[in-house]
């Protein structure tokens, strides 16, 4: 098979070579490829907000006549010619820009009609191109109104076959109505679709004045409106600052609601009201973007993962509106506290990125404020308006010159027909005798004998007057800006009849309200407050039986296991946990294990020592303090809040010596004034609280002296009150010794023995 080459067969290809810089070549090079995908590409046209694939795609339904009236065509069909003709791209991703042109969640207002499955809301996609149809939708019409009358510059495609438009001239405003999204090298562009009465009302008060300010402008403009509704939550202060920098983040919600009362305004609250006094609440739309199928995931994963315990249940209940249930876990349930939950947790918040980076019309990038923008678009719209003026002048002036050839024809009607009849070459002395010019003698000529009527010279008559009446107009629009302005107000309010707040397409969707200051969130909080009875074994196995339950209860445990805490708690609450090596740990009441069985081993939960025993379990008190003593007769005072620790391993509060162990951790009653302590030699001493110091770690100070032994037992007191103990046996009866002061003394002394009939076991 022969082949050609551009070069002689005797050429050495060395010579093709040019030795040059890498880094000149690279960056010549990269900036080349870097200006193509930025200009032709990713970043649409201020003018009619089309990147070249959407615009080339709208522009192939146009040629094959898909217009709203006509009947569907194959999607094969629009991708083969747009990939043949005007775009040589993957066929891939031009059927997913025709996709997303179709998409009612995604465009704000669709330029393509579909028919079959064009994806859905939930993330499924659209079936291939050969199963679907499309057509144009009014929208895209409009967007392409006047492309016939030599409004926009038409260049050739690739490969020179065809032509297609430089933008689109119609005065649908498509860049703020839709909005847009792209990558570029260096560059992004992120454009919210925005509401196409607003936009229109916006740009009038910008041509009635075109000194007005920016806070003007955002009185009618108020900002996005998503195809899939939602609420803007931001502040009006905060969307004027990104739209007039034209950058910025808008914070957008989902909306709760159960849909419209009486088919009037949306019922906000979302709350569902059931039987017995449950309720549920109804998601009815979601954050622009956001797919339904993954957001519901998201939170059955959080109930499954048990971070979301105040939700019971989520159910989709969708048709072709959405309705998300989602059923809390009892009807106590806060649903604010619900909702902000989920809000934090979820895509049901979400921010949008506002980047108005945009092509002007000299296809130079850069980012616009609202301002600028809408100057830019009034400017091209004025040049598309001029150039539609001078075309049609332009046809006027060449129909007017054949309808003064026809009325000079049936003014000398019998004339022309002589001439005609009687000479070999009728044209030129058609032209000689009634000054004609090539075109009215042409014309003439080519005339039917149907339309040698007495009533068309009539009709010519008013035409050339109507004409003429036309092009003095059109000449004093091209003379006079204010004329100019006055049209364009007058297309553009024409045009907002179709897109009206009292329309369905035009209505808003996106309601733009100023969320409420954020509650503190604490997943704490969405733990269901009920009451249990905690209790820890000997051998370290917790449970949490339902209710508040006498402490001395019967409660099971395992063989050569017993009872050695047991307490009245909240799931709310937090519980502290010390161990003898001065280690304190924290366990939400709500995580311990129910009390039909032995429970499960406390040492599951949290990282004890196997050689460390629990000497106590105690409820945390916000601000309480506890009393903290070693069996070396050592303390200190503790801040509960400082107790608490955040991992497993627990926070190391007491220090202490080899063969000093913590003993004592006592929760301090404000009310109490004293310190009582007792040692293994049973030797008591009381000194004053104020004497014990606050400390957030450490070994503490001497607090009683022993000669033998260490410390049994501590308790703070009330000297008023005394000291008082439980009698033995099973009387219950409890014995107050009021007259204490033989045993006040200093801290650290070595004391002496208790009131008689002090317990033998030397506990208080």
């Amino acid at each position: 098979m022969a082949t050609t080459t551009d070069r002689p067969d005797d050429a050495d290809p060395f010579d093709a070579i040019v030795d040059a810089p890498f880094d000149s070549a690279l960056s010549e090079r990269y900036l080349v490829y870097a200006l193509s995908t930025i200009t032709a590409r990713s970043l649409p046209d201020l003018r009619d907000g089309l990147k070249p694939v959407h615009r080339r795609l709208l522009w192939a339904m146009r040629q094959l006549r898909l217009d709203p009236g006509q009947a569907f065509k194959k999607s094969a069909r629009v991708v083969g010619d747009v990939i043949g003709k005007y775009h040589p791209h993957g066929d891939a991703s031009v059927y997913d820009a025709m996709v997303r042109l179709a998409q009612d969640f995604a465009l704000r207002y669709p330029l393509v009609e579909g028919q079959g499955n064009f994806g859905n809301i939930d993330g499924d996609n659209a079936a291939a191109y050969r199963y679907t149809e499309a057509r144009l939708t009014r929208t895209a019409i409009q967007l392409m109104a006047g492309l016939d009358d030599g409004t926009v510059v038409f260049h050739p495609t690739y490969n020179g076959e065809e032509e297609e438009p430089e933008i689109f001239p119609g005065l649908f405003p498509n860049l703020l109505a839709n909005g847009s999204s792209g990558i570029a090298v260096g560059m992004a562009t992120s454009i919210p679709s925005h509401n196409v009465a607003e936009i229109i009302d916006a740009t009038l008060l910008l041509i009635d004045n075109p000194h007005a300010e920016h806070p003007e402008l955002m009185q009618v403009f108020h900002g996005p409106d998503f195809a899939t509704g939602g609420i803007v939550v931001d502040s009006p202060s905060a969307i004027s600052a990104a739209y007039e920098s034209g950058k910025g983040a808008i914070r957008l919600r989902g909306r709760f609601s159960i849909g419209r009362a009486g088919g009037g305004a949306w019922e906000e609250t979302g709350i569902e009201k059931l039987p017995g006094g449950q309720w549920q609440l109804v998601v009815s739309e979601i954050p622009y973007m956001v797919q339904k199928g993954k957001l519901i995931e998201q939170i059955a994963g959080l109930i499954a993962d048990k971070k979301l315990p105040i939700l019971e249940d989520v159910r989709d209940e969708s048709d072709e509106a959405v309705r998300i249930v989602l059923v809390p876990k009892s009807r106590n349930v806060d649903p604010d506290l619900l909702k902000e939950s989920l809000y934090r947790l979820t895509e049901l918040e979400t921010r949008f990125s506002l980047n108005l980076n945009v092509l002007d019309a000299t296809r130079t990038p850069g980012v616009m404020g609202l301002k600028l923008l809408l100057q830019e678009w009034i400017i091209a719209q004025i040049d598309i308006l001029l150039r539609r003026s001078r075309h049609r002048l332009e046809k006027i002036a060449a129909r007017l010159e054949l309808v003064e050839g026809y009325i000079i024809a049936y003014l000398n009607l019998d004339r022309i027909i002589e001439i005609i009849r009687g000479e070999d070459e009728p044209k030129p002395v058609m032209m000689a005798e009634f000054a004609l010019t090539d075109r009215q003698a042409e014309a003439i000529l080519n005339m039917r004998l149907r339309s040698l009527r007495k009533l068309e010279e009539m009709e010519l008559r008013k035409e050339r007057d109507e004409l003429l009446a036309e092009q003095d107009e059109l000449e004093k629009l091209l003379a006079s800006p204010a004329r100019q302005r006055t049209r364009l107000k007058r297309d553009l309010n024409a045009l907002r009849k179709d897109y009206g707040e009292d329309t369905e397409l035009g209505r808003r969707r996106t309601t733009i309200a100023e969320a409420a200051p954020t509650r503190e969130f604490n997943m704490d909080a969405m733990i269901e407050k009920e009451p249990v009875t905690v209790i820890l074994s000997q051998r370290g196995w917790i449970r949490a039986a339902r209710g508040h339950l006498p402490l001395d209860g019967d409660f099971k445990f395992k063989d050569g296991d017993g009872p050695a805490f047991a307490l009245h708690a909240q799931t709310t609450d937090k519980l502290l946990i010390a161990a003898d090596n001065g280690r304190f740990y924290t366990l939400g009441a709500d995580k311990l294990p129910g009390a039909r069985g032995f429970g499960e081993p406390i040492r599951t939960m949290l990282d004890i020592d196997a050689d460390a025993q629990i000497v106590a379990l105690l409820v945390y008190r916000p601000k309480a303090q506890l009393l903290l003593a070693s069996s070396a007769g050592r303390g200190f005072a503790a801040e509960a809040d400082e107790l608490l620790a955040e991992t497993r391993k627990g926070r190391g509060v007491m220090g202490v010596k080899p063969g000093v162990k913590l003993a004592v951790v006592r929760e301090i009653d404000p009310a109490h004034d004293h310190v009582a302590l007792i040692g293994d030699n049973r030797k008591l001493v009381i000194f004053s609280l104020e004497e014990l110091p606050v400390l957030a770690k450490g070994q503490g100070v001497t607090l009683q002296r022993f000669r033998d032994g260490g410390l049994s037992d501590a308790v703070t007191l009330r000297l008023e009150d005394g000291l008082s103990w439980q009698m033995g046996g099973d009387s219950g009866r409890v014995r107050t010794e009021k007259d204490v002061r033989l045993w006040k003394v200093a801290r650290g002394a070595a004391g002496r023995l208790p009131p008689t009939g002090f317990p033998k076991n030397n506990k208080f």
